[in-house]
């Protein structure tokens, strides 16, 4: 049994030099193709897409799906019904998705059309939304609408949303992402570390994208797209629909814009645990959606628009040959970026550790020992920094003895580069909050420093949920959502605010 196990791993040891060039060959493409993000942050400090004020006000629905929400649904059709844009022109549709309060009749009350679904089987907002527009397409006709608004029952719309998302939509775009505030940003530092997330995608993202007409990515609720795209029903029915649609248009031919002067109000559950099954709930749909889309989208990076079923505007021959080439050039690097976008880097990356950094090196080090083996190699960066100042040197011995002691730095350099990354991550809150200071709610100074203490944990559990997903199989749970925030106290605040 020993020299089976002998032999095992020397033969592991053996292939390590090899699979080393490969991991670190495979580490520089992902810095390479991840060093466009730094570009977008530069692009997001200072700029993005403004539209003109629409020519035409377009005909919309909007669709809700709402389970047991009746703290909150009132509020949201409220805000609704005091937009500044004409009310013959909206309609709400609420599916009420195995409630069991009154959220159905609130909702009824307040001008909306409900349905009501019962299904216990198929339990997501995207099973919901299909059963909707099936609903609609029955009774109203989906083309009888030019688009349709996505809501989550929790938001609140300031006046003007529906006028600014119509700017966008008059001005050609198919699909608009907006802006999202938190209603709830103060109350403890999980929600504080939600609010930096979406704001820092809207500056990471969505700001530079729209700018350079490329494409977003939509986030869960706050966007309109055409009605053409349900014209066949709605199918995005996976845990995360949005990044199921994302995935799906952009694969198609179709831009996702972004409007940053619509603004609308979101909420987040202070409880942890509720956090951590919706972080588990989205590191599972990104799995599903690029399982499902991955393909599709890496394909068109290298074919274009040959497998594209939609395009919108000019067709290709009454574009000039210089500019066939620009179009060709930008689909390819927005199905790229899409496709980068939805790619499980973090799985890639532990997966390297885990079998080349630690269990191939390890089996090295036991077949041959390591001589003037350097602490702080192997890590880009803040290592490397250091190892010009401190770098201590051990020569290692073969064996058993070796294997363990290589196993025990790599972990222990591993950590001391978590921990860099942890202080690292403390510098977006801060930025973050500073460059939307103006749209934000003020946050004592103590809050911020505990809640910036706090913020790393938010990436750490979205890294684990990703490694978690890859093997545990999910179920769709419910955010509880009872914030008692009105669009009027919002408006107070930052009257009070200004």
């Amino acid at each position: 049994m020993l020299n089976i196990i002998n032999n095992i791993i020397t033969f592991l040891g053996n292939i390590y030099p090899e699979a080393a060039k490969i991991s670190s060959i495979i580490g520089k493409i992902i810095i390479i193709c991840s060093s466009y993000i730094f570009v977008y942050w530069i692009i997001g400090l200072f700029f993005t897409r403004k539209f003109k004020p629409a020519k035409t006000k377009h005909k919309y629905g909007i669709v809700i799906a709402a389970r047991n929400e009746k703290y909150v649904i009132g509020n949201l059709l409220d805000s609704i019904n005091k937009q500044d844009y004409p009310q013959e022109l909206l309609t709400v549709f609420v599916v009420a998705d195995n409630c069991t309060d009154n959220t159905l009749e609130i909702a009824r009350n307040k001008g909306a059309i409900c349905y009501e679904r019962f299904d216990n089987v198929h339990k997501t907002k995207g099973y919901a939304l299909e059963f909707l527009f099936d609903n609609i397409e029955k009774d109203y006709g989906t083309q009888n609408f030019e688009g349709f608004f996505v809501l989550d029952a929790d938001n609140l719309l300031k006046k003007d949303y529906i006028s600014k998302m119509n700017d966008a939509f008059d001005a050609g775009e198919k699909l608009i992402t907006s802006y999202r505030n938190i209603k709830n940003m103060d109350e403890n530092w999980i929600t504080y570390a939600f609010s930096i997330h979406w704001l820092r995608s809207i500056r990471r993202y969505h700001r530079p994208r729209s700018f350079l007409r490329l494409a977003t990515n939509l986030q869960g609720t706050g966007y309109l797209f055409d009605s053409s795209i349900v014209k066949n029903g709605w199918h995005y029915t996976s845990f995360t629909e949005d990044r199921g649609l994302t995935a799906d248009a952009v694969s198609q031919g179709y831009r996702i814009s972004y409007q940053n002067d619509a603004i609308f109000y979101d909420e987040q559950s202070p409880v942890l645990k509720v956090a951590y099954n919706q972080k588990l709930r989205w590191s599972k749909g990104l799995l599903i959606n690029f399982r499902e889309s991955g393909l599709k989208l890496f394909r068109n990076i290298f074919f274009g628009k040959r497998f594209t079923k939609i395009k919108w505007g000019k067709t290709e021959r009454e574009y000039p040959w210089y500019k066939k080439i620009g179009i060709a050039i930008k689909d390819r690097y927005i199905n790229f970026d899409t496709f980068w976008h939805l790619l499980p880097t973090a799985i890639i990356q532990i997966f390297r550790f885990l079998l080349v950094s630690l269990l191939l090196k390890s089996c090295y080090t036991y077949v041959y020992g390591w001589n003037n083996f350097k602490f702080f190699s192997g890590y880009f960066g803040f290592t490397n920094i250091i190892s010009k100042l401190y770098n201590p040197v051990v020569n290692i011995t073969n064996g058993y003895s070796g294997f363990f002691h290589i196993l025990l730095l790599t972990v222990c350099l591993r950590l001391v580069w978590r921990i860099y990354r942890y202080f690292q991550k403390m510098l977006e809150p801060i930025i973050v909050y500073i460059l939307e200071r103006k749209r934000l709610k003020k946050i004592p100074l103590k809050k911020h420093i505990l809640f910036i203490l706090g913020y790393p944990i938010f990436d750490i559990v979205g890294r684990w949920t990703t490694y978690i997903a890859l093997f545990k199989k999910i179920e769709w749970k419910p955010v509880p959502h009872q914030s008692k925030i009105t669009i009027e106290d919002i408006e107070n605040q930052e009257k009070i605010k200004s």
